[in-house]
């Protein structure tokens, strides 16, 4: 299992150095966006709207927009006096709770972890100490430059960072739209409710549930691929060196034509006749 963080957990006196490794991970269909009429994969590039040009990497920076279109610009260095990762990579355990105690809302994302090398006492200590208590840890630690609220709880006797939402980040319930108040329930249909809760429950088992949607599109690419119901993306053309060559001599002589300057025109010379003519 690939390691994506190493650092150390500590509580009181005790470290332990772990490694973090993700716990679950994204098996979404990945579909790409093809031209249609030759199938070759879209492209995205990053142009400035304003230059009309396209932006190479070196020049992008980023900014925070605090009102439309006004931004305050914050370089690298600006950020990396932010960064703690590169210097601070322990999981520090603040507090001990109930799990019970902590609403789901809160709940993010799930990392493994395991021990470094020499942990491994350390690590069944705190696993022993959350098992026999039947608490789990609150942390604070950085992820990615990103400092994270997590636990740290047991799953199947590994240890598990769940990473969860600062309260400020959780939205504010009474913002959501149309919530009906407490309405008066017939008795009957609480009780016929009730009744239809208690048949369909029974203990959770994960293996049970499956992504029909994943499972059935899988299929049908699987069947069209059987059925060579495929399509190839077609080679970007080589250029043409000659036709190449045509074209800039072509676009060079247009060029030089436009900004060649006109020759003056002669002025008209008056004969000897139309001048003795005027002088009559």
């Amino acid at each position: 299992m690939h390691t994506m963080w190493k650092g150390t957990i500590s509580f009181g006196l005790v470290n332990i150095p772990v490694k973090l490794h993700a716990a679950t991970e994204n098996k979404d269909v990945q579909l790409r966006q093809l031209h249609k009429e030759c199938h070759s994969p879209i492209k995205y590039e990053k142009v400035c709207p304003v230059c009309d040009r396209k932006i190479e990497n070196d020049e992008i920076v980023k900014g925070y927009e605090y009102a439309k279109n006004k931004f305050v610009v914050l370089d690298d260095d600006d950020l990396e006096a932010l960064k703690k990762e590169q210097e601070d990579r322990s999981v520090e355990i603040v507090d001990f709770v109930k799990l019970e105690e902590i609403d789901p809302i809160y709940f993010e994302k799930s990392y493994y972890l395991s021990p470094n090398e020499g942990g491994g006492k350390a690590y069944s200590l705190l696993r022993a100490a959350l098992k026999d208590t039947g608490k789990i840890g609150v942390a604070k630690m950085t992820i990615r430059s990103k400092e994270q609220l997590a636990v740290i709880r047991i799953y199947e006797d590994t240890l598990v960072v769940e990473t969860i939402h600062f309260p400020d980040e959780v939205r504010n319930v009474k913002d959501v739209p149309n919530v009906p108040e407490e309405t008066e329930i017939a008795k009957k249909e609480l009780d016929t409710a009730k009744m239809l809760i208690e048949q369909l429950t029974t203990e959770f088992e994960p293996e049970k549930y499956t992504d029909e949607y994943r499972t059935a599109l899988l299929e049908l690419i699987e069947e069209k691929k059987g059925k060579d119901q495929t399509a190839t993306a077609k080679d970007k053309p080589k250029p043409d060196n000659v036709t190449d060559l045509m074209e800039a001599l072509q676009a060079s002589l247009d060029r030089a034509k436009k900004e060649k300057p006109k020759p003056k025109q002669p002025k008209k010379k008056t004969t000897t006749t139309a001048k003795k003519k005027k002088a009559l």
